[in-house]
């Protein structure tokens, strides 16, 4: 079977129009904009509008169009959807198949969701990776489009702070022959055990959401900051040298690191645990807070806009979820 390499062809982004500020916030819960700033480098974050308009799938609609042009590409040439969200639109059907429609895809598109929290967006390029070098497919739609806001308990200052809305998306699409952008190595890794650092385990099978939880507030994601901070920054380094190493690499080799965007803490560790200067990482958590899914693809696609990444970069995607989840990709865009 012939084998294939997988570029990156082109990234598009969507942030909800709403921008909620840390000063906003201050009238909502107890808190202020400079001990939000001071412990998680968040000025602001993005909110969609519950009237419609800005559901997960419509955000990755938009943020598509973008990545279409970029790849010089018409829907039809997506034969892969793999949407990464856990806030997905509905439970059914799944949000991948909503989006084909919305796109007006009408040839034989596979479309699956995953839910990996933060993770997602890598986990899809990896997964994309797979699927182009086999064959079995040539365009892949990846995308991390988060609502937040649905999820979060806005009377709990501790969590609220930290989410925001929005999309990022890449077409992963099939490298011509000699091409010098391709993805050189990946991986991804899961660990159940710390599953309980960040849940949500109200409102599945188990436990549906009944009147008591939502008086409660107990249907809320909720997370156990410290324990997440520590298993982050050792995972996050350890991805990030462990693919370096599987291509041959070094941290002087990288042009780039887009981190998950979670708190500016744990990109400033992460940094030092790798031994890269922070002046490589890209950050932009002031502005959108931390999307999940979404924080990588957003980064990526705006330091590709002012021109900080350029064709040819090394770059290297690192990022760490709920899960407990966690994958690297290190690739020359």
């Amino acid at each position: 079977m012939k084998s294939y390499e997988a570029k990156i062809l082109g990234t598009g982004m969507y942030a909800p129009k709403k921008i909620l500020t840390n000063k906003d916030l201050e009238s909502i819960v107890e808190t202020s904009d400079e001990w939000i700033y001071t412990r998680t480098g968040i000025r602001e974050r993005r909110i969609c509008s519950t009237e419609g308009g800005e559901w997960p799938t419509d955000m990755a609609y938009n943020a598509t169009q973008d990545a279409l042009k970029a790849a010089g590409l018409q829907p039809n040439d997506i034969d892969f959807i793999i949407f990464a969200s856990v806030t997905p639109d509905v439970k059914l059907p799944n949000s991948a198949c909503i989006l084909q429609v919305k796109l007006g895809i009408t040839n034989n598109c596979t479309c699956l969701d995953i839910s990996v929290a933060c993770s997602g967006f890598v986990y899809g390029v990896n997964m994309a990776n797979s699927f182009i070098k086999t064959g079995l497919a040539k365009n892949v739609l990846v995308v991390g489009s988060e609502m937040l806001s649905r999820e979060v308990n806005w009377k709990d200052r501790n969590s609220c702070i930290l989410f925001g809305d929005g999309c990022g998306v890449a077409i992963v699409g099939r490298a011509e022959e000699g091409s010098e952008s391709k993805i050189l190595a990946s991986i991804l890794n899961s660990d159940g055990t710390g599953g309980e650092f960040f849940d949500q385990p109200i409102g599945g099978a188990v436990a549906p959401i009944t009147p008591e939880h939502i008086l409660e507030g107990s249907h809320f994601m909720q997370m156990k900051g410290k324990e997440m901070f520590k298993v982050a920054t050792r995972t996050l380094a350890e991805n990030g040298r462990k693919v370096l190493e599987m291509a041959g690499m070094t941290k002087e080799d990288v042009k780039w690191v887009v981190p998950h965007q979670a708190n500016i803490r744990i990109i400033e560790t992460t940094a030092n645990l790798l031994d890269v200067s922070m002046d490589k990482m890209i950050v932009n958590i002031d502005k959108y807070g931390n999307t999940s899914a979404a924080t990588v693809p957003i980064a990526f696609h705006e330091a590709i806009a002012d021109g900080r990444i350029k064709r040819g970069d090394i770059v290297l995607f690192d990022a760490f979820g709920a899960g407990l989840t966690a994958g690297a990709t290190l690739l020359r865009y």
